[in-house]
């Protein structure tokens, strides 16, 4: 009997960048969202998605956040849009030491799109009136490799940021102010 593969669920969030009109709803739609408590508040440097925005090209990209990385890309590419040179960076999802885009900006722990969990759709996807941002999901071939949990992609961060031995004084600290 031949191994069933295991499939996963892998949601997107494809970008029109021709229908995108630079209103940054969705900015602040997530960063609303993702206020502690839920609501509360709008920043949108907390947001998990950023336009890109050059008004006088009547250019507008929405790209938001991925996974984070400890080290800076290699790549050094630019785009030509529209007669105006970018740099890669400018599109890249990753959290990434070499900019302050998709980190919290009090903490610096980095951001990650997590799709609006609990939600039918990503709100950025509901509050786009022009569309240019739309909600899919596929089907992939699972792979075996175990993600790192949330708290350890954030520990990593301050680790790369602050150093272990601070991080361990932190926590030490921290259990003793509990048991006292």
């Amino acid at each position: 009997m031949p191994e069933e593969k295991k499939t996963k669920t892998v949601k997107t969030i494809k970008v029109d960048v021709d229908k995108c009109n630079g209103c940054r709803a969705c900015e602040m739609i997530c960063s609303a969202y993702h206020a502690a408590p839920k609501y509360s508040g709008n920043n949108p440097e907390r947001s998990r998605v950023r336009v890109i925005r050059e008004p006088l090209r009547d250019l507008y990209v929405p790209v938001y956040a991925g996974e984070y990385t400890p080290a800076e890309c290699l790549g050094r590419d630019k785009y030509v849009i529209d007669g105006k040179e970018y740099e890669e960076c400018a599109f890249c999802r990753a959290s990434c030491p070499s900019r302050d885009l998709f980190k919290e900006p009090d903490s610096g722990l980095p951001l990650k799109c997590d799709m609006c969990e609990g939600e039918d759709e990503p709100l950025c996807v509901k509050w786009c009136i022009v569309d240019a941002l739309t909600y899919e999901e596929r089907e992939e071939e699972a792979e075996e490799d175990e993600k790192p949990e949330d708290i350890d992609v954030g520990i990593e961060a301050l680790a790369d940021k602050y150093g272990m031995d601070k991080i361990m004084d932190a926590v030490a600290r921290m259990s003793q102010q509990k048991k006292d």
